[in-house]
């Protein structure tokens, strides 16, 4: 058995991280309010909208899929490769209460947009207080 000499630079985790990292990624996000909903939208080009999923529960808003990309031949001389291929997958929470059975998403030109519309705002109850007086023995 060979020893392995330690070495105070290497990060266990940062390998970990850096090895999830090539597999998947997180693609970015704009989520903004209008009067009636609020909205997100994010950049997926390159990525044909069947492969994506969009859920919401419990004012978390969900989206995942996969981008698919041909096996590349390792052949190729890359000076540079960034362009992301695999599994993707972002969660961010709604700044306000939604109804989740109208969200709607629309794909045009590489951006995905999802509207969710505003639930209506709860009216407070005003509760009248009785005052009860116990009976003396």
């Amino acid at each position: 058995m060979s020893i392995i000499r330690y070495n105070p630079m290497w990060d266990p985790f940062a390998e970990m991280e850096e090895m999830l990292n090539r597999r998947a990624f997180s693609p970015a996000m704009d989520v903004y309010e209008t009067d009636k909903a609020v909205v997100v939208e994010s950049p997926l080009a390159g990525i044909n909208p069947d492969d994506v999923k969009i859920t919401v529960e419990k004012g978390v808003l969900t989206i995942q899929g996969e981008s698919k990309k041909e096996h590349e031949v390792d052949e190729k001389n890359y000076y540079r490769k960034e362009v992301r291929s695999g599994a993707f997958f972002r969660q961010v929470a709604l700044p306000a209460p939604v109804v989740e059975d109208k969200v709607s998403a629309e794909f045009e030109d590489g951006v995905l947009k999802i509207t969710c519309p505003k639930a209506p705002a709860s009216v407070s109850k005003q509760i009248n207080v009785k005052v009860v007086k116990k009976a003396k023995k």
